[in-house]
This record gives structure tokens, sequence and C-alpha cells, in this order.
């Protein structure tokens, strides 16, 4: 994977990753831990009054795990137009990968962006007029190559994106491939200024992950 970063040069100003690149704050914190019920850290403190105000709206009654969840996970599963199932950074299906990530990083002196590939699949489809059930179904065994190459004719047609046609059947065809493409259509999102901002009151030292506005 380095080779292929490297290979570039200076040619590579980012990666993008669909990987949490970030450890809950929970994990790294400095100071003795006071229960994440009373801590005065602004990371916990949002994820409680969050969660607070998740548990007015819905029942049964919610809450976090400050050592598998940070603030962006919270955020993008409650408080977006759609609910997202998104894994927390230390659950058990994407800790090892959380921790590849941390590994694969160090080397790097690159910007890394951190991308949910559902939710930029989502928001770019709904600017782009797709129906819903391609753009929720994409990964699915049947149906979803017919799904992935609506969404990237779309793309083609009304962004003027130019796919190499072996490289859109192979898109069509391999999800983890189609991802990659949508994690790197994310940075190009983010580098043209159009990814959302940090809302109003996210902690500043929190990771964030790039998605497309509305």
């Amino acid at each position: 994977m380095h080779e292929i970063i490297t290979q570039f040069g200076t040619a590579v100003e980012s990666v993008a990753f669909d990987v949490p690149l970030t450890l809950p704050k929970c994990l790294i914190c400095p100071i003795k831990c006071a229960g994440y019920e009373t801590c005065p850290l602004p990371e916990n403190k949002w994820m409680r009054d969050l969660y607070q105000e998740v548990s007015r709206q819905k029942k049964p009654k919610k809450s976090f795990t400050p050592y598998t969840q940070r603030c962006v996970e919270a955020y993008i599963a409650h408080s977006l137009e759609e609910s997202f199932e998104i894994s927390h950074a230390l659950g058990s299906n994407m800790a090892p990968l959380t921790a590849r990530a941390q590994f694969i990083k160090r080397r790097l002196d690159l910007d890394l962006i951190e991308v949910f590939p559902k939710l930029s699949i989502w928001r770019i489809g709904q600017n782009l007029k797709i129906g819903k059930s391609h753009l929720k179904f994409h990964k699915h065994v049947v149906g979803g190559d017919e799904s992935r190459r609506i969404f990237l004719q779309a793309l083609a047609d009304r962004r003027d994106l130019f796919f190499y046609q072996q490289d859109f059947k192979a898109m069509v065809e391999n999800n983890h491939a189609f991802e990659a493409f949508v994690c790197a259509y994310t940075g190009l999102l983010k580098f043209l200024k159009q990814t959302e901002s940090r809302p109003a009151g996210f902690p500043k030292t929190e990771a964030w992950i790039e998605f497309p506005k509305i």
C-alpha cells in the first residue's frame, strides 16, 4: 500500500481512507478518569448532550461507549437527514482496520482524509437524483452491480467524468473498487470545498469524516 501511494512522489497531496484514522478520545486521554457520566472533556460532554436529545425523541433510551465511539460517528448516526448505520472506530468489525490505519498513517507525510463511502454515495446520489433503492443497496450481492452501474453512469453523464471502460467495468463488478473511487471522489470534492463543515459546537479536537454537501 505504501508503495502504491509513494510511487507518485510529490504529485500526491492527500489520501482518502474509508477507515477511522483516529482513536476514541477516552483511549488516549492523559487525565485520571472520573467516568464518562461526569467527564468535563468537550468530546464526552458533546456526546452526553447528543444522546440526551436522542433519548428524548426515541425509545428505548440510548447511551454511548466512549472507549469505542467518536463524536463524528454519533453525529452521522443521529443528526443527518437519514439514520446511517456506521461502525464505531473500535467496534468489533472495525477495530482491526482502525489499528492498521494507525500503523499506516505514521509513515505518510500527507493530508489524510477520512470518508464513509455509504454516506458519500447517498449524498452524491441525492444530488444526481438517483433512486434511493440504488443508493442504499450498492453492496448487495443481487442487484448491487446494477446500482453501481447506474451511479457511475449518472456521474459520467451529469458531472462530465470520464472513465476508461475497463475501470468502469471493474467498479461495477467489484464493490471494493467502487468504494475506493468514491473515497477519491470525496477527496476531490473536499478540495473543491464541496464537503460539509463541522456543525456548530462540534469539538475542535475531534476527528471529522468528509462527506458531500446536499
